[in-house]
């Protein structure tokens, strides 16, 4: 075979067979690849608003739920600093209106709570002790016909309609054992009875005030709170 001298023609290699399938074959999976590629890029961009528009929607309605909450803070800010500004001015009001002015801050502020579904429940003496709504915070000592009855309220309680967010903290009482029991306590009785506090005054000494509690009121809560039978689950106040 003669060498390929300049001037003259290449010669043409003739194609393996079935190279020109294998090229189509390539070029339409190039196709493929690059029309998947434009897909997954549409898709991220579908996402990336979807979840833009996501957060701004949360956004919106947490706003949306947080608007009347704050427009009752507002009225609450503006009756105490009225208050407080008279308080500090030149003419004190008297103490007669100091329960006035207490009561009608704790009536904005359960306004506020129910707003954000936390209705009040209020507990009343004589309301029979229930595990459910009452937390009991101390025992007295009662005749026989109150045992197991609600003797005093320490703090309302809170709920939604489909669960207690805080128990109501009460004084229920207790007869003394053998003191004029006529019969035995059935059985719901007995279930929602109280514990009774302990005997040692110095174990009452060690336990902490509860929320809310000072002095020696304080370390009776405490001790209550503590103490095995009392109910706390769901009880806000006690997470």
């Amino acid at each position: 075979m003669l060498p390929h001298s300049p001037g003259h023609p290449t010669p043409e290699v003739p194609a393996p067979p079935g190279a020109d399938e294998v090229l189509e074959a390539l070029t339409h999976l190039a196709e493929q690849v690059a029309r998947e590629h434009e897909r997954a890029a549409h898709r991220e961009q579908i996402i990336d608003r979807l979840h833009a528009e996501n957060q701004e929607l949360r956004h919106g309605l947490l706003q949306e739920a947080l608007t009347p909450v704050r427009a009752g803070l507002y009225r609450l800010y503006d009756s105490v600093h009225r208050e407080a500004a008279r308080w500090r001015g030149p003419k004190t009001p008297s103490a007669e209106h100091v329960g006035a002015l207490l009561e009608a801050i704790t009536e904005e502020v359960a306004e506020v709570l129910a707003r954000t579904g936390a209705e009040r429940v209020e507990a009343a003496p004589g309301d029979p002790y229930d595990t459910a709504l009452h937390r009991p915070v101390r025992t007295e000592p009662v005749e026989a016909g109150r045992d197991g009855l609600v003797v005093a309220v320490l703090a309302d309680g809170f709920a939604t309609p489909d669960r207690v967010l805080r128990k109501a903290g009460v004084v229920v009482g207790r007869t003394p054992a053998g003191a004029g029991l006529s019969a035995p306590a059935d059985a719901g009785e007995t279930a929602n009875r109280p514990p009774a506090p302990p005997e040692d005054p110095a174990q009452e000494a060690g336990h902490p005030g509860a929320e809310g509690g000072g002095g020696q009121e304080g370390r009776h809560d405490g001790e209550a709170a503590e103490r095995p039978g009392t109910a706390r689950n769901g009880d806000e106040e006690n997470v």
